[in-house]
């Protein structure tokens, strides 16, 4: 993280630390410096910590540098949030030149003193990282620099859109590191999605944007590429997701004219499954009885299609219909299913799989439960032939590859899947015409979306 800093020309560095723990993150900038790599005649540390029962410590980290390199230090208790927006609205205390931070994470809710605190700072965001984030950035002199190790969530859904219009409103991108593995860069923190090291610069005139990635945090596979950042941020998406592209060859799903349509062009709909299992418990039932219906979850589909009922399951089969589930449940036919949660190192992101009727002889209604995402029209269901092409273009490696480009934590939401360009209506009926006869494996699959041509 120390090591993104570029030398810039100034006599004295006011560096920022919110959260600043024992000081890890303040010995890194203070050991380069002392290399000569960036150089100053005077370095100005203000470090936040929450937890007195670390001052101490952050103070011996601090008092180890005094006779190696000329640098003052504040280190200030109480809450950074709170100070920060009182230096933001009193306008005194925006002049740091450098931050450094690794923020807390946890979710803020939306009528709690924190929110409202951000909000008479004009952020608003959803979780505490984003808000140290743009609590740093807004405290930042123009040309200032800002590295951070965060969670990559805030780069897509609407959730983060207000901190993602408010970071690229302010700031320049100038570096992204990913770490590609879920479980490995932070062993200890049961992480449950990527991590990134992004590097911002106030005020800057956005450039091309260097990415590299590892593996971990032993950095052995470092990887690095440069990318024009209309590759980063699409200019035509209004919901300015941050693209992370992982190599510099576009993949098919970038390259084919004939992907460019929306679900809304193509006349399907993606919703999240309605029910909620814990809310309707009392009409759930292990097996299907009389008087109940199919209840799908994601445990039910191997590979591409279902398998109902599972008598190996732990979760219910059925679920009765009657008068108070009526509204949850979709009328037989096919549709198309996304698991909305993979696992830490799941090959592929999005699963997709085949909901057929035959599964369920002459069963009426059917149940989907909240951990899945379906595709449908008007709550009912869609021409065979378009799920199967459907199903075949989502589980493509480029369809794939391509999402992982915005997301990077185990959810995939229906507000992701709605805003992926897909192929024309046609070109999917095609897709799936031509996919009944063939093989479901990953090359088949992927050589079938290659070969896509506008219908």
């Amino acid at each position: 993280m120390a090591s993104l800093f570029y030398p810039r020309t100034s006599s004295v560095c006011r560096l920022l630390d919110p959260g600043a723990g024992i000081g890890s993150l303040s010995s890194a900038f203070l050991e380069r410096c002392i290399s000569g790599d960036l150089a100053f005649n005077k370095v100005e540390i203000t470090a936040f910590e929450l937890d007195e029962l670390l001052h101490q410590e952050l103070k011996s980290t601090f008092a180890s540098y005094a006779e190696r390199v000329p640098f003052a230090y504040e280190i200030m208790g109480g809450d950074f949030i709170e100070e920060a927006v009182n230096r933001i609205q009193f306008g005194n205390g925006n002049g740091f030149s450098h931050a450094i931070l690794n923020p807390p994470y946890k979710k803020i809710n939306s009528n709690s003193r924190h929110r409202l605190l951000l909000r008479q700072a004009g952020i608003e965001t959803v979780n505490l990282y984003s808000a140290f984030v743009a609590l740093a950035l807004a405290l930042m002199a123009p040309g200032g620099q800002l590295v951070a190790i965060i969670p990559r969530s805030f780069c897509n859904g609407p959730y983060y859109r207000p901190f993602r219009n408010f970071l690229l409103g302010r700031a320049a991108i100038r570096h992204m590191h990913l770490f590609e593995s879920r479980n490995k860069a932070f062993k200890d923190d049961d992480v449950l999605q990527e991590n990134m090291i992004i590097m911002l610069e106030r005020g800057g005139k956005q450039g091309d944007v260097k990415i590299t990635t590892s593996t971990d945090d032993s950095f052995a596979d470092l990887a690095t590429h440069v990318h024009p950042f209309d590759r980063i941020v699409f200019p035509t998406a209004p919901e300015r997701f941050i693209h992370v592209p992982t190599s510099l060859e576009r993949n098919a799903v970038e390259l084919s004219a004939a992907i460019r349509y929306s679900l809304e062009d193509i006349g399907i709909q993606v919703s999240t499954g309605p029910v909620v299992d814990f809310r309707l418990k009392n009409h759930l039932r292990a097996m299907p009885e009389p008087g109940t219906v199919p209840l799908l979850y994601p445990s039910h589909f191997k590979g591409q299609r279902a398998e109902w009922p599972k008598t190996d399951m732990k979760k219910p089969n059925a679920i009765h219909r009657n008068v108070e589930t009526e509204k949850w449940l979709f009328p037989t036919g096919f549709y198309c299913v996304v698991r909305r949660f993979s696992s830490k190192e799941e090959r592929r992101r999005i699963m997709a799989s085949v909901v057929q009727p035959d599964t369920f002889s002459d069963i009426e209604m059917l149940g989907f439960e909240n951990h899945l995402n379906v595709f449908h029209e008007g709550k009912r269901g869609l021409p065979e032939a378009l799920v199967r092409g459907l199903v075949v273009f989502l589980n493509t490696t480029a369809v794939d590859e391509n999402f992982r480009r915005f997301n990077g934590h185990t959810q995939v939401n229906a507000t992701d899947l709605k805003l992926m360009k897909y192929p024309s209506r046609e070109v999917l009926i095609a897709l799936g015409e031509k996919a009944k006869g063939l093989s479901n494996d990953q090359q088949t699959v992927d050589e079938l979306v290659q070969e896509l041509q506008e219908v």
